[in-house]
């Protein structure tokens, strides 16, 4: 069984139907419990899904009360004639792009269908139930918990496991295979889609903000992560230590001892440039096993040149030391 939890948007949901119940009804308006169940469309994750859901919803009540005097004063108030207006009334939401709006709409027609009598008191009315349900909704909607601590976590969290990923690379480059299954890296990829998701949701609850640093550092992250998984077999095809393996193995523990928020990848740049340039100084290789395994590790320097250009791309976390 589940652990029993009750969110921020449940408790902003009762609360906002309540409201916009309790108002509609101290107005006197009829049907004034459908005030309720706009409120619930209507509250949703982020602040401009709010404000989109609630644009949508408006519209498209709007636009059903005049299909409701076309089809109902036409043919009558007959199940006929609901059937039609649906049959028309939904591809125009699509068309216009409110689509959100149709069950809003629905619940609008048929009380104007069971009233069977179209007046303008009738359509004000039901403007008036539409207008406070949506209004409670985003005023509802105006607090929105901060993620950042959530997102610090994720971000933390990530840096753990490429440091492990790491210090078990050079571990293999020195000792050679210990077991380590790697899992790691299918934890982080996990992660890291949790933390992007996460990371837009914060833009979405920010009209002025159109982008996040978070977003784009997960976003540099999985990029790293791609170049992480193509280094695994490069590493497993080492078979014999040469004289660079320690060298680079050395190379990788101190570049695990640096991963985090803020950009220093500029360095280790400089120190993988001097290590290539006293490589191709280095006696050539004696042995056939020799030359493949130097081949490999040329190999794994270049992943991780492309590893650090593109953290080096990134500007940093302002929250990073």
């Amino acid at each position: 069984m589940g652990k029993f939890k009750i969110g921020y948007r449940t408790a902003k949901t009762a609360l906002g139907t309540g409201i916009a119940i309790s108002i509609a009804q101290l107005l006197g308006l009829d049907f004034y419990a459908s005030a309720g169940i706009i409120a619930i469309l209507c509250i949703q994750n982020t602040k401009r899904k709010s404000l989109q859901v609630a644009s949508a919803r408006f519209l498209a009540c709007a636009l059903s009360l005049v299909f409701a005097y076309v089809f109902f004063e036409v043919i009558g108030y007959h199940p006929v004639a609901i059937g039609l207006l649906l049959l028309f009334f939904i591809p125009v939401t699509v068309m216009l792009k409110i689509t959100e709006g149709i069950a809003t709409s629905s619940v609008i027609l048929l009380h104007v269908y069971s009233v069977e009598e179209y007046s303008l008191s009738l359509v004000a009315n039901e403007l008036s139930i539409v207008s406070i349900g949506i209004g409670v909704a985003l005023i509802m909607n105006i607090y929105m918990p901060s993620v950042e601590s959530e997102l610090k976590r994720f971000q933390e969290e990530i840096e753990e496991k490429f440091t492990k990923v790491f210090t078990e690379l050079a571990f293999y480059l020195r000792h050679g295979d210990n077991g380590w299954d790697g899992k790691e890296i299918p934890q982080a990829a996990q992660v890291l889609r949790e933390a992007k998701s996460l990371s837009f949701r914060d833009v979405e609850n920010h009209f002025k903000r159109e982008e996040n640093h978070y977003y784009f550092y997960f976003k540099m992250r999985e990029k790293q992560l791609d170049v992480m998984e193509r280094m695994l077999p490069i590493v497993s095809s080492i078979e014999q230590h040469v004289e660079q393996t320690e060298m680079i193995a050395l190379f990788i523990d101190d570049l695990a001892d640096s991963i985090h928020a803020g950009n220093t990848a500029y360095r280790f740049l400089q120190r993988l440039r001097e290590m290539n340039e006293l490589f191709q100084e280095m006696p050539l290789p004696e042995t056939r096993e020799e030359f493949e395994s130097r081949a490999s590790l040329r190999h794994l320097l270049k992943e991780f040149e492309q590893y650090l250009i593109l953290k080096s791309e990134f500007a940093g976390l302002k929250s990073a030391a």
